[in-house]
């Protein structure tokens, strides 16, 4: 989905340095500054499919963003900085890991740890004008695997965007109601523009519940892209929460579009079970996730995962068991032959603070 780019190891180093003690300095003369985070592993195995990795490395895994690797690995580490003044302030976010590679190093024009860097001012009670590099308004699902239910992610969240850097503006229209008009870069071209095309956000909400679009010109695109992404949930009684995401993207006919929902039901206040059901479909060779296997570019999948919530203070597990069935062979079982379904067992262990 990204380009990589090659960075300077020495600089970066210099560069964290920097804003760690920066960071430190900020923390010792203000209660205004944050500084939160979190660390997350895996173990990972598929069930009805083989665990060696390709000749290039990659694995035979669904393929969607992050929890990719077979065997024991690591997700990410994250570090979230933050000042809140009276009317300004900034936010820093910065991750470190495959998770934050797949998200943020491959990024065309990336920094490679910066995940969302932005300064914020408070017009009024009302009007907040954002401007910096943030992540993405569309979808239920996010890149920190803290604000997830499920670990491994949905494949309308894998082949949306990821991030955007521009400037937004958000509204608070009513108790209940909310507004955000943005103007960015190409999507993910997170620190300039490369060829002056621009592409327009809007988000409407009411109680919880958001419709969001995206409209413009994308580098390297001939024709401009439209998504339209609808995001919510209800609590249905005290223990039982159903969350509900749907998206249609295109760009000069090609595109995808999907439908999922989160059930989820809270045992105790320290154990809860959750389901992922989701339903994506691409056409006219969509994102190239499926459509490449078949000569009408045509494809759909169909993604059901079951996933538990244990938390030991600021630890979670997750133990999590997903099954792909795809209409095209886009999977090896064990005997190394072509299939359209995988099942595949993980359990990941999420810190944060």
């Amino acid at each position: 989905m990204k380009a990589i780019t090659k960075t300077n190891v020495v600089k970066k180093l210099f560069f964290l340095a920097i804003i760690l003690a920066s960071l430190t300095t900020s923390a010792q003369v203000s209660d205004k500054f944050t500084l939160s985070g979190s660390a997350d592993v895996y173990y990972k195995a598929n069930i009805s499919g083989t665990n060696q990795a390709n000749e290039d490395g990659s694995f035979l895994t669904p393929p969607t963003s992050f929890a990719d690797r077979s065997g024991f690995s690591i997700g990410m580490a994250n570090l979230i900085a933050g000042y809140e003044g009276e009317k300004v302030g900034f936010v820093a976010d910065l991750v470190f890991g495959p998770r934050g590679e797949d998200a943020v190093f491959l990024s065309v024009g990336s920094a490679n740890i910066v995940n969302q860097l932005y300064v914020y001012w408070n017009v009024s009670e009302s009007v907040t004008l954002t401007m910096g590099n943030f992540n993405t308004f569309l979808g239920y699902e996010v890149i920190s695997p803290v604000d997830n239910f499920n670990y491994s992610t949905s494949y309308m969240f894998s082949y949306g965007p990821f991030s955007h850097t521009g400037l937004k503006a958000d509204f608070a229209l009513s108790e209940d109601f909310s507004l955000m008009l943005a103007v960015m870069n190409s999507t993910d071209h997170t620190e300039f523009n490369l060829d002056g095309s621009y592409t327009a956000g809007a988000q409407l909400g009411y109680k919880d519940q958001y419709v969001n679009f995206l409209y413009g010109a994308q580098t390297g695109m001939p024709e401009k892209t439209f998504q339209v992404d609808y995001t919510g949930g209800f609590d249905v009684t005290d223990m039982f929460y159903l969350g509900i995401n749907t998206t249609y993207n295109t760009t000069d006919g090609a595109g995808f579009y999907g439908f999922a929902l989160y059930p989820q039901v809270s045992a105790s206040d320290s154990f809860s079970i959750g389901f992922r059901g989701e339903y994506f479909k691409e056409f006219e060779g969509g994102a190239g996730a499926l459509g490449m296997y078949n000569p009408d570019g045509d494809a759909d999948i169909y993604d059901f995962t079951i996933t538990g919530n244990y938390s030991i203070g600021d630890l979670t597990f997750k133990p999590e068991l997903r099954y792909d069935s795809a209409s095209e062979d886009i999977f090896v079982d064990n005997d190394g032959a072509p299939t359209g379904s995988l099942s595949s067992f993980l359990v990941a262990a999420v810190y944060s603070f």
